[in-house]
């Protein structure tokens, strides 16, 4: 059996580990099952694709660097072709 703690290996029977002194016969709280991964890694991979969508979408609706957009002159005296 190993220790949650530490990870070190103890006998079955043991009551505490006999490296950090845990208490061993306490079972821990909670231990997560597939299902509860394949839940969490669905929910990462949307919010992933929505986020990628949102930034996607409103980059594109950003306007085009000055450098490139035809600016008249009057606006910008400072720049010169």
């Amino acid at each position: 059996m190993k220790c949650p703690n530490c990870a070190q290996e103890n006998k079955e029977a043991a009551e505490a580990c006999r490296k950090c002194g845990r208490d061993l016969s306490i079972p821990p709280a909670w231990f997560p099952d597939w299902r509860w991964h394949a839940r969490a890694l669905s929910v990462i991979y949307t919010v992933l694709v929505i986020a990628y969508f949102t930034v996607s979408f409103a980059l594109r609706k950003m306007p085009e660097p000055f450098h490139i957009r035809k600016l008249p002159p009057e606006i910008t005296p400072w720049l010169k072709d």
